[in-house]
């Protein structure tokens, strides 16, 4: 807007002055909050404007730039009525600006050209960063469920492991001391792996300077199929008796698979533990050459009327998570319970 005053004009031509040096800063300065009022920049950039184009002989611009900065920021910022108001304002400042100047249909056109596509250009900005929130909302509606889960499994799982144990502890006192000493060892246990887990979980929510700008909170792999064993022998140390078995290769999957795999099973057996009165229960693992099979069975009651809470919910989320289907029904012949779940794996992997 002020190369005409820095660089000389031509002899035939009008001298620049120092009012319409000054006018073309005001028009220039009021951007400077067009993101908190944009309607009141864009009002003091049209009577600048206005005033410099009637009270002084200054040199023109071959483009408004001024006003198309604020009429973008207003297409792209602002309410639909603040919208509407800016395009009528535009319309009638626009012909007589043109008129006031050159009064050609050339003029006219490209003016209109240039603020339009001012406004197109807000108005896409407005739709990305729209679309952008959205998906940055439902990624964090995701992340939010994962962690439900997670958290669910851990709890659900550890709480009635050591409910059992609890349980079955005072009988054992009176009847096997040794049976109780090993209760009060597997509650133990499985307190400090519940709190291990938990607090990796936790952890990776800190920020990644932890607090007060310390070290940075240990990041622990997540659970995978190399802990199933240990999974298993957790919950036989409950008192039921769980047969694992595994075969196809299944130990060589990717880390994201193998955390999935887990969490399934655990959350099978913890519904085991807690609702199925089992004696026995076994867990198979087939892989195949695209898929890979989990199925949890038992002896116990069988599946109630209207079972099925956040557990098995998210059982069926955590295998579709990754392409595949989770069931629960009738153990063979119908009795007991079956957890079954498919995964699909990419080829080579």
């Amino acid at each position: 807007m002020t190369m005409p005053f820095v660089v000389p004009r031509g002899p035939e031509l009008e001298p620049a002055t120092w009012p319409a040096y000054g006018l073309t800063t005001l028009t220039v300065v009021p951007l400077v909050w067009r993101r908190r009022a944009p309607m009141a920049v864009l009002l003091a950039i049209l009577a600048t404007s206005a005033l410099y184009k009637t009270a002084v002989e200054g040199p023109g611009q071959p483009l408004p730039y001024t006003g198309l900065v604020i009429t973008y920021t207003i297409a792209a910022l602002s309410p639909a009525r603040d919208r509407l108001v800016t395009v009528v304002l535009l319309a009638l400042a626009v012909p007589v600006s043109v008129w006031l100047n050159t009064r050609s249909a050339r003029e006219l056109t490209f003016s209109l050209f240039v603020f339009a596509a001012a406004y197109v250009f807000g108005r896409l900005t407005d739709t990305r960063q729209r679309a952008n929130r959205v998906e940055a909302e439902q990624a964090a509606a995701r992340e939010r469920a994962r962690i439900a889960r997670e958290m669910h499994d851990i709890l659900s799982h550890a709480v009635s492991l050591m409910i059992v144990q609890a349980e079955s502890g005072p009988v054992a006192v009176r009847t096997a001391p040794e049976r109780a000493e090993a209760a009060f060892d597997a509650i133990s246990e499985t307190g400090r792996d519940a709190m291990a887990q938990l607090r990796r979980m936790l952890g990776v929510l800190r920020d990644e300077d932890g607090p007060a700008g310390g070290t940075p909170a240990p990041r622990e792999p997540q659970p995978d199929l190399a802990g199933l064993p240990g999974l298993v022998e957790r919950v036989r140390a409950g008192g039921l008796d769980v047969t694992y078995r595994a075969t196809g290769g299944v130990h060589a999957l990717p880390t994201a698979t193998g955390a999935t795999v887990y969490r399934i099973v655990q959350e099978a057996l913890t519904n085991v533990v807690k609702h199925a009165d089992a004696r026995t229960a076994s867990v198979r693992l087939t892989r195949g050459d695209d898929v890979l099979e989990i199925v949890v069975t038992d002896d116990g009651r069988g599946p109630r009327p209207g079972s099925g809470g956040h557990g098995l919910l998210g059982l069926r989320e955590r295998a579709a998570a990754h392409g595949g289907t989770a069931s629960t029904g009738p153990g063979p012949d119908g009795r007991g319970f079956r957890v079954r779940a498919t995964i699909p794996l990419e080829a080579g992997r």
